[in-house]
């Protein structure tokens, strides 16, 4: 009798070995599936190129928060400079533009802004007949200035007081012009030059519309881009998880700092009443910290500084605003994972201040919920994600975050739609089965998308790209996630991609169907295997 328990009890430990072995799946999907998503990107976080349409009827739309301007004298025929980058004094005296005679716009209204130098300082005037220096590292009243502007990008820079600043044979940049300048050629007037207007994000529009229009802007955006025929739509296409980029300012909702515009709190709660109806999870994604991780539109950065890695107070934030999102969704049925924060740079941020950061994320998020996913995102630019996995993070259920894109680098620029292919068989494969094999958190693909650099791809070379893609990203043990549901860049949009026959999950939905039957047939060999070992032994 007792040879017989035992012999039952090895075999019972063996199924249960085999159990596992048989294919690793994410706790709380259905099915048992693993994760596979979609980004509701642009919904609750502002990125502009998503749907630019949001920002048409902003005054003096290309002078926005981070703008890059330069000014010229008409009459010196030089720029004006702010000395070794800011701290010292302004000179009117270079004949070629770079760096310390670029500045970077805070917007005030559409007519009032402050300029910050490379090195961060601002322009300042103590006023009326004063210098005009680059010494303050706050800006306030003296550090503000109203702009006048014609149709041939000349301008007349004022103070409040309406002395206008003029630069004469001194060189210097000073607020003393009488009476006011014409746009002809005078001390007065200057040529501004855009460098460069690429920031669209949340707090560009929100700064840029007046209060109450950027509050309308803001509701039809949030109450329209993203509804319950959406979550509808990913469902019957075998979607069951969205991964949804939130704000810091979302913890202060309804009355957040401004410009911020409160609303986003309540789109989320309606995102996960949605996900539970059609049985969908999501995973929260902090996608802009205070203080901005990548100086990126997408982390809702003022002027393209990154500060956050450099002032505790906003790491600090950061955490609070975690645990605002853990208490509130910990026990929420659609819950599947917290993510700490969405690509933070790797140029900026250091590794330990990160992983010290995502050590603290990590048990604020165990404080609520022993069983919520926590995704550590892996260090955009020159980083290795096996960095994450050295670093010890967290014991249960914790991921790594990668984003693969064949963009964004000079290494894709001239590659044919069979070298991109190439590429994800060879190398996004190679290091998918490293990742996966390494003891440490499960692998999620929480970015990707079906386009390229490849010029007049067709419709086949698409497919067999978002197939080669799906292949491999399928192998994550964790899943993976599209960029984006919605774009106004069709091929990003994955609503467009699935409709137009470009991006075809059908033999993934028929996988995901038919895994129920794949279990049971699983357990029946299991069953048959054990029986076989118990009358051997």
């Amino acid at each position: 009798m007792e040879l017989i328990f035992c012999k039952w009890v090895w075999v019972f430990l063996l199924c249960c070995w085999l159990i596992f072995a048989v294919g690793l799946s994410v706790e709380g999907l259905r099915e048992n599936s693993k994760v596979r998503g979609v980004n509701l990107g642009g919904w609750l976080v502002i990125e502009g190129w998503i749907k630019p349409s949001l920002f048409d009827d902003i005054l003096n739309g290309d002078m926005l928060d981070g703008t890059e301007v330069q000014f010229k004298s008409v009459t010196l025929q030089k720029y004006i400079s702010a000395e070794n980058g800011g701290g010292m004094k302004v000179t009117v005296d270079r004949d070629v533009a770079s760096s310390w005679e670029t500045f970077r716009l805070w917007r005030v209204s559409e007519s009032i802004f402050q300029f910050r130098t490379s090195q961060g300082q601002f322009l300042t005037c103590n006023g009326d007949g004063g210098n005009v220096t680059a010494a303050a590292e706050s800006a306030s009243v003296t550090e503000t200035f109203y702009i006048e502007r014609n149709f041939n990008d000349r301008v007349h820079i004022k103070l409040k007081s309406g002395t206008y600043l003029q630069a004469l044979e001194a060189k210097q940049l000073t607020a003393d012009y009488l009476g006011t300048p014409g746009w002809d050629d005078n001390a007065a007037t200057f040529e501004m030059i855009i460098v460069s207007n690429i920031l669209h994000g949340e707090y560009q529009l929100a700064n840029g519309y007046e209060h109450d229009k950027a509050k309308e802007i803001f509701k039809k955006h949030r109450n329209t881009f993203v509804t319950i025929e959406d979550f509808d739509f990913l469902y019957r296409h075998g979607i069951n998880t969205v991964r949804i980029p939130v704000g810091w300012w979302i913890a202060f909702d309804p009355n957040p700092p401004a410009p911020f515009i409160g609303g986003s709190l309540e789109a989320l709660d309606n995102a996960f009443l949605w996900a539970q109806t059609f049985s969908i999870k999501c995973i929260i994604d902090l996608h802009a910290a205070p203080g901005s991780q990548n100086g990126m539109e997408h982390s809702a950065s003022r002027d393209g500084m990154t500060r956050w890695p450099t002032t505790p107070d906003y790491i600090s934030q950061t955490l609070d605003v975690l645990d605002f999102l853990a208490s509130r969704y910990a026990n929420h049925p659609a819950l599947l994972g917290i993510e700490l924060l969405n690509e933070p740079s790797a140029g900026s941020v250091p590794l330990d201040i990160l992983v010290s950061f995502y050590k603290q994320g990590y048990q604020i998020v165990r404080k609520y919920s022993s069983t919520a996913y926590v995704l550590f995102c892996q260090r955009v630019g020159n980083a290795d994600p096996f960095e994450l996995y050295q670093s010890n993070l967290g014991s249960e259920n914790t991921v790594v975050d990668l984003h693969y894109y064949n963009l964004y680098d000079n290494f894709f620029a001239n590659m044919s739609s069979l070298d991109n292919i190439q590429y994800i068989y060879k190398n996004r494969q190679t290091q998918l089965q490293a990742l996966n094999s390494a003891n440490g958190p499960l692998v999620f693909i929480g970015e990707w998308v079906n386009e390229w650099n490849v010029t007049g791809g067709s419709q086949t070379d698409y497919q067999e790209f978002g197939r080669a893609q799906l292949e491999v990203y399928n192998a994550a043990t964790f899943g993976w996630a599209y960029w984006t549901l919605k774009n106004y860049n069709k091929h990003w949009d994955f609503e467009w991609n699935i409709r137009n026959n470009y991006l075809q999950l059908q033999l993934d939905t028929f996988s995901a169907g038919c895994s129920s039957s794949k279990q049971i047939l699983n357990l029946v060999s299991l069953l048959g295997f054990a029986c076989g070992c118990y009358f051997l032994l």
